[in-house]
């Protein structure tokens, strides 16, 4: 490893979790063709959108993605001038404290040490300059080897999908931003919790945004999840060399899978000393887009509204949501339906249950009908 890097040269680097298959956006969502590489919201791909927003606080050059097998030639087709070795691919998927642990030791052989911005590949972010001068301030905490820093989302409801961060004291003003000790990170709560933290004011929800140096991740891994961090120093030394991708497979799947919340963030927030475990409140109109209603109500224009990707005729319809792009679609008398029409499937299903869409995509499996996967 090369020796630390100055402060003022530390280089900044986002990390593109995109390896997730997006069960809940089946037909279109396949195993080679997940959500992050689909337009769900817009023109382009939810990667690409999220390298579009983040392109001017970090170089092209700098991005980095971690996906699967599968779907890693996609993922590097669509991130135009990214270098292609800035794409890793797992073996076998092991969980967001694995991921970034893989990203973190390719950092470290490239770079010595370098800022880290951990983010989801998929998610829908509508005040993306105010998201930039978030990012900017994250970063500038980051610096500091003592501080793990991540976005907290100013909830709009009482969500139960969404895990929480309890905000604690300020700690730091910069550039008009304040940031906050974390107190906890608490897990998806039933509705009449969810609604006192929202009540509260002191809770915030967890987007899975990250941003800390690629040292100080690596000495939190070390005493966190010593196993893992072994295993991938391991696979640090043969990066370049012919033997990387065999250590890769063999060393890999034995990786304990467990989220980096679980794994390096909740022990470090029970930490004593200098570790600062910071939150940085942000109203940036976030969505995770986790299923066709999520999508249908970002597009609706007003309650009641037919959103539909192509040509639609609705008479006495209302509240649906219809993708069939180059096909008429013709409702009468329907409410609050979601059509989802590709070349070999159909979906039909009422915008209450869309969550249970995932359920489809097991169904098929167990019947290994892997055509429609």
């Amino acid at each position: 490893m090369r020796p630390l890097a100055k402060r003022e040269s530390l280089r900044a680097c986002a990390v593109l979790l995109a390896g997730g298959r997006g069960t809940r956006f089946w037909p279109r969502s396949r195993l080679r063709t997940p959500k992050q590489l689909l337009n769900i919201v817009g023109h382009t791909t939810m990667l690409r959108e999220t390298v579009t927003r983040l392109q001017a606080v970090i170089g092209l050059r700098n991005f980095w993605a971690v996906t699967n097998s599968e779907q890693a030639l996609a993922v590097g087709r669509e991130l135009h001038g990214v270098p292609s070795s800035h794409v890793l691919a797992e073996p076998v998927g092991r969980n967001t404290a694995a991921a970034i642990g893989l990203a973190a030791i390719h950092l470290a052989r490239e770079y010595g040490d370098a800022l880290m911005a951990v983010l989801p590949a998929d998610s829908y972010i509508a005040d993306a300059p105010r998201y930039r001068e978030l990012a900017h301030v994250a970063l500038a905490l980051a610096r500091d080897p003592n501080n793990l820093v991540t976005l907290g989302i100013s909830p709009t409801h009482a969500e139960t999908g969404y895990g929480y961060i309890e905000r604690g004291a300020p700690l730091a003003i910069i550039k008009g931003v304040r940031a906050f000790a974390v107190k906890r990170f608490t897990e998806k709560p039933q509705e009449s919790l969810a609604q006192k933290y929202v009540d509260s004011g002191n809770y915030l929800w967890n987007a899975g945004m990250f941003f800390w140096r690629v040292s100080t991740f690596l000495e939190k891994l070390r005493r966190f999840l010593p196993a893992t961090h072994s295993a991938l120093q391991q696979l640090a030394k043969t990066i370049g060399t012919p033997h990387y991708a065999s250590t890769l497979r063999r060393v890999y799947p034995r990786l304990k899978s467990i989220s980096v919340d679980y794994a390096i963030l909740e022990p470090a927030t029970r930490e004593r000393g200098s570790q600062k475990v910071c939150v940085i409140p942000a109203k940036v109109g976030w969505s995770d887009i986790g299923s066709w209603t999520a999508v249908y109500e970002l597009l609706a224009g007003e309650h009641g509204a037919n959103v539909s990707a192509g040509p639609f005729f609705a008479l006495g319809a209302s509240g649906n949501y219809f993708w069939s792009p180059n096909k008429l679609v013709a409702a009468v008398g329907v409410r609050n339906l979601v059509l989802v029409e590709t070349g070999d499937a159909i979906l039909l299903c009422s915008r209450d249950h869309s969550q249970e869409v995932g359920r489809i995509v097991q169904w098929l499996e167990d019947k290994k009908m892997k055509r429609l996967l």
